[in-house]
């Protein structure tokens, strides 16, 4: 499968089933941790269960807009296109990150017996019971994990857009009046 193929079978079949509550912070690195389920594709049947979290933050470099850096993703090994090549492909969709380091973390790598709604109800009744409003729950093809990720990064810099252009102006109108 090329890399178009696992872009348009991660947008049709990638559904953030909870979405993390917690917008994404305007001045500061934000840790956006998540549970990702497949279904297992060796395992018939049964979930894959990827627990992860990405940590958002300036590089320490100040970069151009849009080019992202995308670490722990693990597009050669997994999908076999180098970091470049999925940024240009984005790119060239329209698909645009902010300048920023993306840095994945798998943090476990599970195959859980039972389906994929069984598991779905059991996650998101975990993540109600604890009330955690940092974590979203994301459900997606196994084989391109990735895509399914970076949909859901999207999703969180898209929802918190207007508070963070509105967090500026007031910097900026801070600024001014202690200048």
């Amino acid at each position: 499968m090329d890399i178009q193929q696992m872009w348009e079978k991660a947008l049709k079949k990638t559904e953030i089933v909870r979405s993390r509550v917690q917008p994404l912070l305007t001045f500061e690195a934000t840790r956006m941790p998540y549970i990702f389920l497949a279904e297992s594709a060796l395992n018939i049947g049964d979930s894959v269960v990827r627990k992860g979290k990405v940590l958002v933050e300036k590089p320490s470099i100040v970069l151009p807009d849009n080019i992202p850096q995308f670490d722990g993703f693990d597009f050669d090994k997994d999908l076999h296109v180098g970091e470049e090549t999925v940024k240009n492909f984005l790119f060239v969709r329209g698909i645009r990150f902010p300048s920023y380091r993306y840095n994945n973390r798998t943090q476990s790598l599970d195959v859980r017996e039972g389906s994929l709604s069984k598991a779905i109800d059991f996650f998101s009744d975990k993540l109600q019971k604890k009330e955690d409003v940092h974590a979203g729950l994301i459900v997606g093809p196994e084989d391109c994990w990735q895509f399914s990720v970076l949909i859901f990064i999207c999703s969180m810099i898209v929802r918190s857009a207007d508070s963070d252009i509105q967090k500026l102006l007031d910097d900026i109108e801070k600024r001014k009046r202690y200048s």
